[in-house]
């Protein structure tokens, strides 16, 4: 466990204080449920934290360097690099999802890989970076490990493209069957709820997207269907319209 941190630790460049910051930061709770006996705490609570530290960060960053933007364009802005596919991204250049301690079962079913499990890893981390060192360590860590997704969504306008009506006349060329979009799920407080969104063509699910609002949640859905339709993971060609 020791080497395993030590690798992870010179790869976020950060000296840790208190190393069990780190090590709560990497345990899923699937971990903690199947380990009791251990005295290991879950990373929610850190995630919660993380999440806080993150907006503000990214927040105070976008605000100060683009006086052009009106609120609007900075909130789409924002949205666009907190987001779940932003987050779970930057925390797959990491290989995050090597070093979780996570429970059997979650292990079996993909969880290294998964993007929610990824995305709240990686809030976790920045709240234990913030714990551990305080605002200014954890703003230049952000900044150095999201600025590339920065300077893509600022370039892309946050998600100002609409995927979904890019999907929508994507399909109409192959069926004239509609595009249905369901809200699969919903967690988090009043104040701070994440959705997660599906879209499927002719009842077949072909997207998820997780967003902070539910719009938003359907545009990632769109993008995610759009992004294995170039893939070709998925073939329109398939659904012909009859002439």
């Amino acid at each position: 466990m020791n080497d395993c941190l030590a690798k992870l630790k010179e790869k976020l460049g950060v000296k840790w204080d208190d190393s069990g910051h780190l090590t709560q930061a990497l345990t899923h709770s699937s971990y903690a449920h199947e380990n009791r006996n251990t005295e290991m705490e879950h990373n929610q609570r850190l995630e919660f934290l993380g999440d806080a530290v993150l907006e503000l960060v990214i927040s105070d960053y976008i605000y100060r360097q683009y006086p052009q933007y009106p609120e609007g364009t900075l909130t789409k802005i924002r949205a666009g690099i907190v987001c779940e596919p932003s987050l779970a991204e930057v925390a797959g250049s990491l290989n995050l999802g090597e070093y979780l301690f996570m429970g059997r079962g979650e292990e079996r079913s993909g969880g290294r890989e998964r993007p929610s499990i990824l995305a709240d890893a990686m809030e976790s981390l920045i709240g234990a970076i913030y714990l551990d060192h305080g605002m200014e360590t954890a703003y230049r860590f952000v900044l150095d490990k999201l600025g590339p997704v920065i300077e893509r969504v600022v370039r892309d306008g946050g998600i100002i493209t609409d995927y979904k009506t890019h999907l929508q006349e994507l399909v109409q060329k192959y069926c004239d069957s509609p595009l249905s979009y369901d809200i699969m799920k919903e967690h988090g407080p009043d104040h701070c709820k994440t959705f997660v969104a599906g879209v499927s063509i002719m009842g077949r699910l072909w997207g998820t997207g997780t967003g902070r609002t539910k719009k938003e949640a359907e545009q990632l859905a769109a993008r995610d269907a759009l992004e294995k339709i170039n893939s070709g993971e998925f073939d329109l060609s398939g659904f012909g319209n009859d002439e």
